[in-house]
């Protein structure tokens, strides 16, 4: 997508191919069950993490030029994928060496990512390799794929001791051994199983992020003989069937999406819609952030009575903005993590414009479903307010409405891997400053939480690469923000607060209070014994310093001038040297003892 005035966005579809502006016709042809299921985006079943020429028109008609965004080969899908794969090297006995033997190259192509900590991966090999030598499937080949050392898979040594004992019970059954990764990593798979849908010459058709049936397995089959070129046509939606359904919010949350872990358990996932200009690069890059799940592609928040909209129908006017439903681990991740990832490849200050692009459509926003999100959103907001003088112009409302886009529209990038793209995807590999390093050990009590061996783990060397120079400025040189700056300032949402440096938590949103003096204040520690303090002698005056235990980072200082029914302590701190934690997120993030304290 590239510039286009949103004058004449009505009028600059010619150019679209007429298989993407009509119906498309194979919905009426096949199976209820079939091929469209295996489009939907809502019924996957996932282990989770531990640890097209024509499309190319959609460009063109929206441009009329080549593409001048971001598209760095390193961070896209090769586009010789097949002949990748062919050089593979193949595990199971009796089927070749390399994935050349078990890949015929005038046959479209079913992969399955699999890895051996997923029970349900493990539980459906037989029936992969069943719809191998199923004469049904002759007109396709199905192989599986592995990547040894990534997203917690066994080493590479390991890994084919591991399948070498097991393999006889699956001898038709193909395994390559992607050791690099590349794979997984540029289709954006974060969950087990996970399919591709290649046709014959290795081109992504569709990724299905979960568990493929049986009968979505043969419905493809079927259309199989002419490469797919259905799913490749046009304008049908993901999920056709629930379309009407999504113009309310109760289906939008209760779409049934279940993703399992490896120990066979669903997911805690949570979901938050983001738009930020072309959401072909936004899709593509969330994808790949650490602890997402999946991203699909979307129109949010248009005009109420322009339900289910087309792609013509927004860019001539439905009010609606591109955007992409990110769902992701909330065990792994959380919320504001995500957003640090969201502001880093947008320009919030650019009002309905990204990129090259132009248009109501192309507008920047945070879409919520959980009413405790907003507080998350609205400290971040407001950080990113604080490093520019411009006013930051990013929508922060509820999810009034979203909508699938389009096949063609999903996994544009994997599929099309000259297509334009504004968002450097590589940023995508590289966590924002500010997000923690460290995954924090599960604990019970609260006596455990506030142990100072757990946040002794954090790097300090690194702490320049992982603090903004504000956050570095204030922890480690002692230095303080200019008064009533941060954002953390006005913020009383329930939570805790703590060390930026090591995670080490300090104080309850529960003890803070609205002191005027234009820095957070609180009227006591979480607990004494998380702070030290130190005689202060700089600028000719006596003051108390209050450093933090573990890391010690430069908080603030205490006055003696605090509520007088709450102690007459003021704990005067830098929001520079806190991180929030809001009480929906810190289970997740480790401190689920403490949320009873703020509660």
């Amino acid at each position: 997508m590239s510039y286009k005035n949103s004058q004449n966005d009505a009028n600059d579809n010619d150019s679209t191919p007429e298989s993407q502006r009509q119906p498309s016709r194979w919905l009426k042809n096949i199976s209820a069950v079939g091929v469209t299921s295996v489009l939907s985006a809502g019924l996957l079943l996932a282990c989770g993490q531990m640890s097209g020429a024509e499309n190319n028109a959609k460009s063109s008609a929206k441009s009329g030029s080549k593409n001048s965004g971001i598209t760095s080969s390193r961070d896209m899908l090769p586009s010789d994928m097949l002949k990748q794969m062919q050089a593979l090297p193949q595990l199971t006995k009796g089927l070749g060496k390399n994935g050349a033997a078990v890949i015929d190259p005038n046959k479209p192509t079913l992969v399955k990512f699999w890895a051996s900590w997923c029970p349900l991966c493990l539980g459906t090999l037989e029936e992969t390799e069943s719809w191998r030598t199923d004469p049904k499937f002759a007109g396709l080949n199905v192989v599986t794929v592995a990547s040894p050392g990534h997203l917690n898979e066994k080493a590479s040594g390991e890994f084919e001791k591991w399948y070498a004992g097991v393999q006889s019970d699956y001898p038709r059954l193909p395994v390559l051994v992607d050791v690099s990764g590349e794979l997984i990593n540029k289709l954006g798979v974060q969950v087990y199983p996970s399919w591709a849908i290649l046709d014959k010459k290795g081109n992504l058709v569709h990724l299905v992020k979960g568990n493929m049936t049986e009968q979505q397995a043969y419905a493809l089959a079927e259309n199989a003989g002419n490469d797919f070129a259905e799913l490749k046509a046009g304008s049908a939606k993901p999920d056709a069937t629930s379309a009407a359904d999504n113009s309310k919010i109760e289906s939008i949350n209760k779409k049934g999406e279940v993703y399992y872990n490896a120990q066979g358990k669903p997911i805690n996932t949570r979901t938050i819609y983001l738009a930020g200009g072309c959401f072909w690069g936004v899709e593509a890059y969330m994808e790949r952030v650490d602890g997402v799940i999946d991203a699909v592609s979307g129109y949010a928040n248009g005009a109420a009575n322009k339900p289910n909209p087309s792609y013509e129908q927004v860019i001539a006017g439905s009010g609606h903005a591109e955007a992409v439903k990110v769902t992701y681990d909330a065990d792994k991740t959380d919320l504001d993590t995500i957003l640090k990832y969201y502001f880093r490849v947008i320009d919030p200050t650019s009002l309905n414009k990204q990129g090259n692009d132009r248009g109501v459509q192309y507008r920047s926003g945070v879409y919520y479903t959980d009413s405790k999100d907003k507080a998350v959103i609205d400290a971040a907001v407001k950080e990113v307010q604080s490093k520019y003088q411009q006013k930051v112009v990013v929508e922060n409302k509820s999810l009034d409405n979203f909508y699938l886009a389009e096949m063609y529209h999903q996994d544009y990038l994997a599929k099309n891997p000259n297509g334009y793209c504004h968002v450097d995807l590589s940023l995508a590999d590289d966590k924002p400053e500010g997000v923690a390093r460290t995954k924090l050990a599960p604990v019970t009590t609260v006596a455990e939480t506030l142990s100072a061996k757990r946040y002794a783990g954090f790097d300090k060397n690194a702490l320049k690469n992982t603090l903004t120079k504000e956050q570095y400025n204030i922890t480690q040189d002692a230095g303080t923000e200019r008064a009533f700056s941060h954002e953390y300032d006005e913020l009383f949402a329930p939570g805790i607060y703590v060390d930026v440096a090591s995670g080490e938590p300090l104080f309850l949103s529960t003890d803070k209070y609205a002191s005027g003096c234009g820095w957070p204040s609180f009227t006591k520690p979480i607990d004494m014994q998380v702070i030290t303090q130190h005689k202060d002698m700089a600028f000719n005056m006596v003051r108390t310093e209050i450093r933090s235990r573990v890391a010690d980072s430069h908080l603030g200082h205490v006055f003696p001038d605090g509520p007088k029914d709450r102690g007459g302590l003021r704990y005067c701190i830098n929001g520079g040297a806190l991180q929030f934690i809001p009480v929906s997120a810190m289970p997740q993030s480790g401190y689920a003892p403490l949320v009873k304290l703020v509660k």
